[in-house]
């Protein structure tokens, strides 16, 4: 019985850092499948950077900066949709039909890019 609760015990500490660890993984993963794709359609110049991108992720990344920079990106989303409606807001007020169109176009995009944000781990 000590055994089960000593296994049980070691993989509830375990998984939830396996799990939290994977996101640098992911990347480098994500990298690789670049790598292949640029790699059998012969763009030697896309494969170039992006072995320098793979070995700059395997040395450098860490969950915590990725989660970090993922919610910057979210937060810089965040104040463009502002910006976007204080747009379309003044352009309301002047009644133009087509530039508030323009600008609802503008605003739904921002709005669009934040949702893929959100849904991203990072």
């Amino acid at each position: 019985m000590k055994h089960i609760t000593t296994l049980a015990l070691a993989l509830f500490i375990l998984v939830p850092t396996a799990q939290a660890s994977s996101l640098c993984g992911e990347k480098e993963q994500s990298i690789q499948s670049e790598i292949n794709y640029a790699e059998q359609h012969n763009n030697s110049h896309r494969v170039e950077g992006l072995k320098k991108a793979l070995s700059e992720v395997k040395a450098h990344c860490t969950d915590s900066q990725l989660i970090a920079e993922h919610q910057e990106k979210i937060t810089k989303q965040k104040a463009e949709i502002a910006e976007r409606q204080r747009d379309l807001d003044k352009t309301r007020l002047k009644g133009d039909a087509d530039k508030i169109a323009k600008r609802e176009k503008k605003l739904a995009k921002a709005e669009s890019e934040l949702k893929s944000l959100e849904e991203r781990k990072y």
